[in-house]
């Protein structure tokens, strides 16, 4: 039996996604969610609704959702030399990999997005991971480790490497983007006395013909104990279409949480999701 955990990302980004993510929370269909504080909706309202869930027993782990892409604005002011707005995910991949960020700016919005979470949540998130997983990025990578070492040292952090390697996931070009720069992020954290989860799952095209339902059952073959399945259940508004183009496959996700396939196929992989008090650790 594996115990794993199952994220939905971008709780903040709209109310109607934020509805979606609770109603599952309390289904038990997810047991961790990270928030996007530099979302409009990621509100001091929208927070105690999620956080009231885990009155009595914990019910969800909640992480901090790192951002530095557009169309959000930076939490920091203008510390970035970015303007108003983050650059779009593209500028912000290639600046990463080119260093032309200011390491100290970048410290200090890693650091202005988690005092926002505190002061959403009341406390320290469980976990940190990234909105388009930035924070795996080379600079970024460095920022969120050095924020994670000085003020949450017991917090883990999402690395987005299956277990199996490389090789395993030659045919997924997404994937194996996300192998390569998980190994670093991984030895960093690891020598820094960090900790992430042993095994993940969840990134696939966005085509808008996915079959989530099958993708789902594949993303749990080889997932070891304590491993992150990563999804981006919700419900369509207006203000998700002006923000993420990821709407449709959305709703298409939470069809299949809610539904009665999803129970099953756990069990037949002798699955659970974990309790939201212990945490994955490498």
């Amino acid at each position: 039996m594996r115990s794993i955990w199952l994220c939905a990302d971008d709780y903040g980004i709209s109310p109607a996604v934020n509805l979606a993510i609770r109603d599952l929370v309390v289904r038990g269909r997810l047991n961790a969610t990270s928030a996007l504080v530099v979302a409009p909706s990621c509100c001091r309202f929208e927070a105690m609704a999620l956080d009231a869930l885990n009155r009595g027993e914990p019910r969800v782990a909640i992480g901090l959702h790192v951002a530095l892409t557009a169309p959000f604005r930076p939490s920091s002011g203008g510390a970035l030399g970015m303007g108003e707005r983050f650059m779009s995910l593209s500028r912000t991949v290639a600046h990463a990999f080119l260093r032309r960020f200011n390491p100290d700016a970048l410290a200090r919005e890693v650091a202005a997005q988690l005092s926002a979470f505190v002061q959403l949540f009341g406390r320290h998130p469980d976990y940190i991971d990234g909105h388009h997983h930035v924070h795996l990025l080379p600079q970024v990578r460095d920022a969120v480790l050095q924020v994670a070492k000085e003020q949450l040292p017991t917090a883990w952090l999402r690395q987005c490497g299956r277990a199996g390697g490389v090789a395993a996931r030659l045919g997924d070009y997404k994937a194996f983007f996300l192998d390569g720069l998980s190994g670093s992020f991984r030895r960093r954290a690891v020598a820094l006395g960090l900790r992430t989860n042993p095994g993940f799952a969840g990134a696939y095209a966005f085509d808008q013909d996915a079959d989530f339902a099958a993708l789902f059952s594949r993303f749990l073959d080889g997932l070891p104990d304590g491993g992150v399945v990563m999804c981006h259940p919700g419900f369509v508004d207006a203000e998700l279409r002006s923000l993420d183009p990821l709407t449709t496959l959305r709703e298409r996700e939470y069809a299949f949480l809610a539904g009665e396939v999803f129970a099953p196929v756990l069990a037949a992989r002798n699955v659970v999701l974990a309790r939201p008090q212990s945490v994955p650790a490498s």
